[in-house]
């Protein structure tokens, strides 16, 4: 495996995961040739980033209709590093890697049952006013909730 840019120490990096979301693949998220076709895991990382803002807090403020601020994508990657095939088991891990004044960089980790690392990814979220599209600071509280190392998962 070749270098990530985003990951200094891939061992220490692997290490400060604590929160996923366990997937199944579905046969409908294999491609022709019977491995999880390529635009997959970012879907995954959409269903395991909510779980994470869930744990936090934070998507049940963000869906309330009153509510001034939502969250959104600002960039993503996935870097894939073995194939993964229908009905595998996989955990998708989430932890904030970067907190900025209303961004947070997210770092994804997929590791299968027997707890290789198939795939790994990084993207930018950011809370932005629902009215005017520009970034609204993270609290103190919401960073610390960010930062927080808590299991939330078993």
């Amino acid at each position: 495996m070749g270098k990530l840019n985003y990951i200094e120490d891939f061992k220490a990096w692997e290490e400060e995961f604590i929160f996923f979301h366990p997937i199944k693949v579905r046969f409908s998220e294999t491609d022709m040739f019977g491995h999880l076709n390529n635009t997959v895991p970012f879907t995954y990382y959409e269903e395991a980033r909510i779980e994470f803002f869930k744990s936090k807090g934070f998507m049940q403020d963000w869906v309330k209709r009153d509510n001034e601020t939502i969250p959104v994508v600002a960039d993503l990657q996935c870097d894939f590093l073995s194939q993964v095939f229908f009905d595998e088991e996989i955990k998708i891990y989430v932890k904030a890697a970067s907190i900025g004044h209303s961004s947070v960089d997210l770092h994804y980790m997929g590791k299968k049952a027997d707890g290789s690392i198939c795939f790994a990814g990084r993207g930018t979220m950011v809370q932005i006013s629902k009215k005017t599209g520009k970034g609204v600071p993270w609290t103190e509280d919401m960073k610390e909730l960010l930062r927080s190392k808590v299991k939330v998962r078993a």
